[in-house]
């Protein structure tokens, strides 16, 4: 089965990962110094999408570090070899291998291995989320006081974008706390998971979405932009939350 498929080949990869943390590795900067590639995100890459090839000949490859391919099939796996790169190149160990699968530009399968914690998130549209094979749901809490939220900032955070920081400090504000790991992919399954009542985020990409917004969708959650509308894979606006504090949460994000 696909989802088999996907699942062992994020393990695999997550397993090559773990191998070389906290060890010497090559690193490198994209877009600036905040955005690092390292030779591990390379590798990861490769292995997983050299299995795609070789086991699925005849499907799409959307992959962070380049390894993008397009047969103009119905099947398209989008590949983060290593979602947290700056997490794993400084020893933070919260990093992950985020997979999801679309057909005709739907998610059907997402995978996210947090490889550290040796968590395995899955999920097949319409059949729930698990982790290590045991379902699991988003929080009950309807007060966003008494929320505990995640989120990220873009490489691109110095010049603020879609004020990122005044959206930071009102949600904080208004919530019980506010973390920030690293890894969108990890933050969607926190949510899922009942971790975090909710995750917001601006300029991710397509494969730090795919996967874990499925996940959280499947364990009851909603993924939304700023305007409450129902999102793809390519969206600059992120707002993942268990449904209920969403139409709050909305409101300050409109109000900064």
């Amino acid at each position: 089965m696909l989802i088999e498929d996907v699942k062992n080949i994020a393990l695999e990869a997550g397993e090559l990962i773990r191998s070389y943390f906290g060890k010497k590795f090559e690193v490198e900067y994209k877009t600036n110094e905040s955005n690092l590639v390292t030779q591990v995100d390379k590798d990861s890459e490769k292995l997983i999408t050299d299995f795609i090839v070789k086991k699925y000949p005849s499907h799409n490859i959307l992959a962070e570090e380049g390894s993008s391919v397009n047969k103009g099939g119905e099947y398209t796996w989008v590949v983060d070899p290593i979602d947290g790169t700056t997490n794993f190149a400084h020893g933070l160990p919260i990093f992950s291998v985020s997979i999801g699968v679309q057909k005709n530009e739907e998610t059907v399968v997402g995978v996210v291995f947090d490889v550290m914690l040796n968590n395995l998130y899955s999920v097949e549209k319409g059949s729930g989320a698990f982790v290590n094979n045991k379902k699991i749901e988003v929080s009950e809490n309807k007060n966003l006081k008494h929320s505990v939220l995640v989120t990220g900032f873009p490489y691109n955070i110095s010049e603020n974008p879609d004020r990122a920081f005044e959206k930071f400090t009102a949600l904080t504000k208004a919530s019980r706390g506010m973390r920030r790991l690293g890894s969108a992919a990890i933050d969607f399954c926190y949510v899922a998971n009942g971790v975090f009542d909710g995750f917001w985020e601006v300029h991710l990409h397509p494969w730090d979405i795919c996967g874990g917004k499925l996940i959280a969708e499947e364990a009851g959650g909603l993924v939304t932009d700023f305007k409450g509308k129902k999102i793809g894979i390519h969206s600059k606006q992120i707002l993942c939350t268990n449904g209920k504090i969403h139409d709050e949460m909305l409101e300050i994000i409109n109000n900064c």
